[in-house]
C-alpha cells in the first residue's frame, strides 16, 4: 500500500473516531442516571427459596402427562408430542409466549406408573416411535429423560430457588458436547469455550455465558461475551444419543458447562422443553415449536453490498456502476444511519437524497434492491413527529416513577417504544410505509438489545424500566431480551400487510427464539482479524442450531482495513454462507470486490458467480428451512451424531447435504487438513474421489478453498437461463435429490423436482418426478457426469450422444448412462 493510502486511512479513522466524541457528555449523564435509578427503584429484598424441592409428597396424572406435589414446589410433566416434554416447575412468573409458535398439539396418550422410588410418565402407544420419551421423576426432584431403548439422555438435578432466581442442573457426561445458546463468540462446542486476556491472547476459561443481548459496541473477537441473540436453548450431543432443552424464559441468565450444565435465571419461571432425536429431528421439531422461517425472495440469497459512509444518493449510485463495470453481479445496496436527517428513524435525508423514488426504481431496474437502516430510539423533541404521535399513544417505554425513560443512541437524548404493547407494535407498523412507497426493499434493524451510550456499566436501559408485557406488566429484567424480537415482528407485519405480493426482507442485530419466523441476522461488529474470520464459522452454525437459518458475517470485518488475503479469504468462505454481504465502519477504509486490485478482483468475480449459478441449490435449501427448519449451513456432524471424530469440527461446515466447506483460516496458507465424515467425497474442483472416516490434506491455492461434494448429490446450478444438473454418483445403492421452484416472490405457484440415482454394476440411472404447477423455468437442462467416464446414454430409452461427461436435454423422465466409476482414493 503506497504512503499517501496509507495516510488517507489513517486520517479517516482519526476524524472517525472524533465522531463519537459528540457522544461522550451524553454518556456520563446517562451512566449515572442509569446507576441512580436502578438504586433508587431497586426490588424489595428476595423472600426465600428452597436449596430443594423436598419430598415428594404425591403425583397425579393429566391429560398430558402428570402434575407431581413436593413439599416446597409443584411440578407438571406434559408431553406435547412423543419426543417432546414440557416441564414446568412452580412456583414462577409464567413466560408470555411470543417465542411459540404452536400450542395446539394433538392429543398424546400418557400413562403414570409407580416404583419404589420414583415415578416414570410415558407415552401409550402400541407400535413404539423411536424417539419416544420416557421421563422419570425422583421421589427428591432429580429427573432423568430416556429414550424409548431406555438410555439415558438427559440426567437432572433437583432445582434451587433463591428468591426469584431459579437454578437449574443436570449432569454432562465426559465425552458430551453443547451447542446452541443463539449467537456466540466461542468454540462450537461451548465445554471448549475460550477468552481473550488482556493481551490479546486466547486461553481457557469458565465455560460459562450470559443471556443478555448486548451491543459489542464497534467491534468483538473470539471469547467477547454476551453476544446480540441470547437463546436460553442447548443441543446435547453423547455416546447414547442427542437431546435439545429450551428454556422459555427470557430474564437474565447464565449458563455454564463443567461436570455439569447450569442454567441460572435472575427471574421468571422454570419451565422448558425437551425434545429427543438425531440433530436433524432436533431442529425439526424445535422449529415446529417456536416457528420456520418464512421462503425468502430469491434475490436476498445473492450478494449485498453495504458501508457506514455512503451518505448520498451519487454515492450509492457509483456504487452500483462500479459493480456494472467490473462485470459484479448484485442484489442489494445496504444504506447505514448517514442516509437519514440527524440519525433519526424513518427518515432519508431528502437533500442528499432528492429523487429517492426513482432512484429506488433505478437500482431495481437492474436488479438491485435498496436497504434502509431502522434503529428503534425516537428522538426526544417535540419537533419529532414521530416522538409526538408516541407520545398521545403513551407508546415509550417508563421509569417506575412514570417519567419517560430517556437515554441516548445516534439521534442524541431518545426514547424508546414498548413493543411488548400491541398497540405499540400496530402503531410502529404503519411507520415502514411511506418507506415502501418510495421503493425502499426492505430493512435493517441496529441497537435493538436495546442499545444505548454509556461510559461504565450496562449498555441498555436500566433494568427497573417498566414494560407493558401485554397488560400484565413487567420490567426490563424480562423485556431486554425479547426487544429485537418483537421490533422485527411488528416490521414483518407491516410489510406482510402493506405490500402482500412481495416476500418480506428484514434483517435484525437482536433477538430471541422465535426470531427465525420475521428476520435474518448479522453477526454484528466483529473484528477484522484471521482469528475472526474462523470465529465466524462456528457463529453462523451456533446459531443455525439455535433455529436462526439466515446469517452471516460483515465480510473482511466491520472494523479495521483487511488486507487482500483476508478479506478474498473471507468473500470465499462467505460465498456458501446465507446471508452475504460486504460491510465495514465509517473510519475504515471503502471496501468493495475491486478495492484491492488484480488478482483479487477476478478471484472475487469467480467466487460471485459461482454464487449465482448456486442459486437454485440455495434456494431449494431456504425451501426446505421453511419446510423442516434445517439450516442451509450445518455443522460436521449433522448426519453424523454416531461419529465422535466429527463432533468438535468448527473449522469447516456443510451447506446443504452435498457441500462441505473448508474455508482458509490462516495467512498465507495454500494447502490445509479436513476431517472428513464417513462415506465417499468428490474435490469440486478437480472431481477426485476420497473414502471418508479420516483426515486428509487439500490443496487451497490462492484462487480456491477446499470444497467437497458428498457421492450421492445432485447439485443442481443455472447459467445462461440452462438448469445444470451436477451428478455425483452414489457408492452403492440409490441416491435422491430436490430442486424447489417459483417466480422467486410472492406467494404463487411453484414446482418441486424430485431426481433419484440408482447404481449399478456398470452404469447410473436417473429418473425425474415433478409435482406442482409452476412452469419449468429454464430453457434446457444440461447432465454434468462426475466420478464417472460415460460410454453411452439413452433419454427416455432413446440413444444420445454426450460431449464428453455432459449431456444436453430438454426435460425428461428417465436417463440411462453406461460407463466406469472413478476410483476411490483409500
Amino acid at each position: 500500500m503506497n504512503f499517501v493510502k496509507q495516510l488517507s486511512l489513517k486520517l479517516k479513522f482519526f476524524f472517525g473516531s472524533l465522531f463519537y466524541l459528540k457522544y461522550v457528555p451524553h454518556s456520563f449523564l446517562y451512566s449515572r442516571s442509569r446507576d441512580r435509578l436502578e438504586r433508587q427503584f431497586a426490588p424489595a429484598p428476595p423472600c426465600e427459596g428452597f436449596n430443594k424441592p423436598g419430598k415428594l409428597i404425591k403425583a397425579e396424572p393429566t391429560q398430558r402427562g402428570a402434575h407431581f406435589y413436593f413439599e416446597q414446589a409443584e411440578m407438571e410433566v406434559s408431553f406435547l408430542a412423543s419426543d417432546l416434554v414440557r416441564v414446568d416447575w412452580f412456583p414462577g412468573l409464567s413466560p408470555i409466549p411470543y417465542a411459540i409458535a404452536r400450542s395446539n398439539w394433538s392429543e398424546v396418550e400418557t400413562t403414570l406408573d409407580k416404583t419404589d422410588d420414583s415415578w416414570t410418565v410415558s407415552t401409550t402407544s402400541a407400535n413404539p416411535v423411536p424417539n419416544a420419551l420416557k421421563v422419570i421423576v425422583g421421589v427428591d426432584g432429580n429427573l432423568k429423560f430416556c429414550d424409548s431403548s431406555g438410555q439415558t439422555l438427559r440426567e437432572e438435578l433437583p432445582p434451587q430457588r433463591e428468591g426469584e432466581r431459579w437454578i437449574h442442573q443436570a449432569r454432562l457426561r465426559k465425552e458430551e458436547h453443547i451447542y446452541g445458546l443463539g449467537e456466540r463468540a466461542a468454540p462450537l462446542n461451548l465445554r471448549t469455550a475460550k477468552e481473550t486476556t488482556e493481551k490479546g491472547e486466547l486461553t481457557d476459561r469458565a465455560k460459562s455465558f450470559r443471556m443478555w443481548n448486548f451491543d459489542a459496541a464497534g467491534m468483538y473477537g473470539p471469547g467477547s461475551d454476551p453476544m446480540y441473540i441470547c437463546i436460553p436453548l442447548y443441543l446435547g450431543l453423547h455416546s447414547c444419543g442427542s437431546y435439545l432443552i429450551f428454556y422459555e424464559n427470557s430474564f437474565q441468565s447464565t449458563f455454564t458447562f463443567e461436570d455439569v450444565a447450569t442454567a441460572d435465571f435472575d427471574g421468571g419461571a422454570l419451565r422448558y422443553y425437551v425434545i429427543s432425536g438425531s440433530p436433524m429431528q432436533l431442529l425439526e421439531r424445535y422449529t415446529e415449536l417456536t416457528g420456520r422461517s418464512p421462503l425468502p425472495p430469491s434475490w436476498a440469497l445473492g450478494y449485498h453490498q453495504s458501508h457506514w459512509g455512503y451518505r448520498t444518493e451519487q454515492a450509492v449510485r457509483e456504487e452500483a456502476q462500479g459493480f456494472k463495470e467490473h462485470n459484479l453481479p448484485l442484489s442489494a445496496i445496504h444504506l447505514d444511519i448517514d442516509c437519514q436527517v440527524g440519525n433519526r428513524a424513518f427518515t432519508i435525508d431528502p437533500d442528499r437524497f432528492p429523487n429517492l423514488g426513482s432512484f429506488t426504481q433505478e437500482l431495481a431496474a437492474s436488479g438491485v434492491r435498496f436497504i434502509a437502516i431502522l434503529n428503534p430510539g425516537i428522538k426526544y423533541s417535540r419537533a419529532s413527529n414521530l416522538f409526538l404521535e408516541g407520545q398521545v399513544l403513551d407508546a415509550f417505554c417508563k421509569l417506575p416513577d412514570g417519567k419517560l425513560m430517556v437515554a441516548p443512541v445516534w439521534p442524541g437524548w431518545c426514547v424508546f417504544p414498548d413493543f411488548t404493547n400491541p398497540l405499540v407494535r400496530k402503531w410502529w407498523s404503519r411507520q415502514y410505509e411511506y418507506l415502501l412507497d418510495v421503493g425502499v426493499g426492505g430493512f435493517w434493524h441496529d441497537m435493538n438489545e436495546p442499545a444505548a451510550f454509556i461510559l461504565w456499566g450496562d449498555r441498555s436501559l436500566p433494568k427497573v424500566t417498566r414494560h407493558f408485557m401485554e397488560g400484565r406488566g413487567g420490567d426490563h429484567r424480562e423485556a431486554h431480551n425479547i426487544y429485537g424480537l418483537l421490533q422485527a415482528q411488528a416490521a414483518y407485519a407491516s410489510l406482510a400487510q402493506y405490500r402482500p405480493e412481495a416476500r418480506p426482507f428484514i434483517v435484525s442485530r437482536a433477538g430471541w427464539a422465535g426470531l427465525q419466523r420475521f428476520a435474518w441476522t448479522w453477526t454484528g461488529d466483529i473484528e477484522c482479524t484471521w482469528a475472526a474470520l474462523r470465529q465466524t464459522i462456528s457463529t453462523v452454525v451456533g446459531l443455525g442450531l439455535s433455529g436462526i437459518p439466515y446469517s452471516g458475517p460483515d465480510i473482511g470485518g466491520f472494523q479495521g482495513n483487511p488486507p487482500a488475503e483476508l478479506y478474498l479469504r473471507w468473500f470465499q468462505m462467505a460465498t456458501f454462507l446465507t446471508f452475504y454481504r460486504t460491510h465495514s465502519s465509517n473510519n475504515a477504509g471503502h471496501r468493495a470486490p475491486w478495492t484491492y486490485g488484480e488478482p483479487t478482483l477476478s478471484i472475487i468475480r469467480q467466487f460471485l458467480q459461482l454464487r449465482y449459478r448456486l442459486l437454485p441449490y440455495f434456494y431449494t435449501l431456504s425451501w426446505e428451512a421453511s419446510q423442516k427448519g434445517y439450516p442451509p449451513v450445518r455443522p460436521v456432524f449433522w448426519s453424523s451424531g454416531d461419529d465422535p471424530a466429527v463432533w468438535g469440527v468448527d473449522d469447516a461446515f456443510f451447506l446443504g447435504d452435498a457441500l462441505l466447506v473448508c474455508p482458509i483460516l490462516e495467512e498465507g496458507a495454500r494447502s490445509r487438513s479436513v476431517i472428513l465424515p464417513k462415506g465417499h467425497w468428490y474435490n469440486f474442483w478437480d472431481d477426485t474421489a476420497n473414502e471418508g472416516g479420516r483426515q486428509i490434506t487439500l490443496e487451497a491455492p490462492l484462487e480456491q478453498i477446499p470444497l467437497l461434494v458428498r457421492a450421492g448429490s445432485i447439485l443442481p446450478m443455472e447459467e445462461s437461463e440452462q438448469l445444470i444438473l451436477h451428478l455425483y454418483p452414489p457408492a452403492e445403492g440409490t441416491s435422491l435429490g430436490y430442486l424447489y421452484g417459483d417466480a422467486g416472490d410472492g406467494y404463487g405457484e411453484w414446482r418441486l423436482e424430485q431426481f433419484h440415482i440408482v447404481r449399478s454394476q456398470d452404469g447410473l440411472k436417473l429418473t425425474w418426478e415433478q409435482q406442482g404447477d409452476y412452469a419449468f423455468p429454464y430453457k434446457s437442462v444440461r447432465l454434468h457426469l462426475h466420478g464417472f467416464k460415460v460410454q453411452q446414454a439413452w433419454v427416455d430409452e432413446e440413444e444420445v450422444i454426450c460431449q464428453g461427461q455432459q449431456l444436453e436435454c430438454q426435460p425428461f423422465g428417465q436417463v440411462r448412462f453406461k460407463g466406469e466409476f472413478a476410483v476411490v482414493t483409500p
